[in-house]
């Protein structure tokens, strides 16, 4: 049994089968009511704690995991559990956010006696429910030894990539590959229909080809076989990144014309109608092929 008590914000698609493999390695973990009871209602079944309030979750935890749709709502979530956290404990951030804004919340927990790492993920919640994401880590050496245990509960690769704000930086570089990947096959699979070729039979050249991925095959199980849950990542998370993304490139005085492309594909979706609870990243195909001409069935 480890000495760390963990609390958890955010029990949504990733963050139940989080709190759910700490649970299993044996931590204490305390939850926090929920718009959605169902993923609460599971973890108490379990033997979490359910509290009523961020500072009640704060009094109990000694790392306290934040899986929160962006920056905005982490800072507030942060400046709630402030005031009543422990001396010296930590807050795991598990949401993709903007580095900027995580830097300065390390700084101020670092002034109260608390600590702040970013730990953004990789995987689907298939993947969370199992134990087997992966995370880049931004934290001082020595947080990162004593928070690796815990976030082994629920990650098979773990990577310290270097201090606060690191795990973002990289977080933001790894979805700018993935949503890309997205916005060239929407283009590619609709320039596709245009010309004649239908998507089972684009599918069934790049599939298996050394053009083919994981996430080629999670958005193609959208695109060619019609699972609108294929790939569990909204289109306004992608846009929120993706804008995160031109952030960290302006503020280096990087020249991203790819990146901007990317953003406008996802901005083109949101704005219209993509903008649902359900509405995810392989569906980003549906308005290019609609911006063309093209309904897809």
């Amino acid at each position: 049994m480890t000495e760390e008590t963990i609390g958890f914000v955010g029990t949504g698609l990733m963050g139940h089968g989080m709190a759910k493999s700490l649970l299993k390695a044996g931590y204490p973990v305390t939850v926090i009511a929920h718009r959605n009871r169902a993923p609460v209602d599971d973890l108490v079944g379990l033997g979490a704690n359910e509290v009523n309030s961020l500072a009640d979750l704060a009094a109990a935890s000694s790392v306290v995991h934040i899986c929160a749709p962006g920056s905005p709502q982490v800072e507030a979530i942060t400046g709630s559990l402030l005031p009543a956290m422990r001396h010296n404990s930590v807050i795991v951030d598990c949401s993709t956010s903007d580095p900027t804004s995580t830097v300065a919340l390390e700084q101020k927990l670092e002034e109260n006696g608390s600590h702040f790492v970013d730990a953004p993920l990789g995987g689907t919640p298939v993947q969370a429910e199992v134990g087997q994401l992966s995370t880049m880590v931004g934290a001082s050496e020595a947080i990162f030894q004593r928070v690796e245990p815990v976030i082994s509960a629920w990650a098979s690769a773990i990577v310290h990539i270097g201090p606060s704000g690191s795990g973002h930086k990289m977080k933001l570089l790894m979805n700018f590959l993935s949503l890309g990947y997205a916005a060239l096959y929407s283009e590619a699979v609709t320039l596709s229909a245009k010309v004649g070729i239908s998507t089972e039979q684009f599918d069934s050249v790049i599939r298996g080809s050394r053009m083919d991925c994981g996430f080629y095959q999670t958005f193609m199980g959208y695109a060619a076989e019609g699972n609108r849950n294929a790939h569990q990542f909204t289109l306004t998370n992608a846009l929120k990144d993706t804008r995160y993304l031109e952030a960290m490139a302006d503020s280096v005085s990087l020249v991203n014309p790819i990146g901007n492309a990317i953003k406008n594909s996802f901005a083109l979706a949101v704005a219209t109608g993509g903008d649902g609870p359900e509405d995810y990243v392989p569906h980003l195909i549906d308005f290019i092929a609609r911006q063309n001409g093209i309904t897809r069935t």
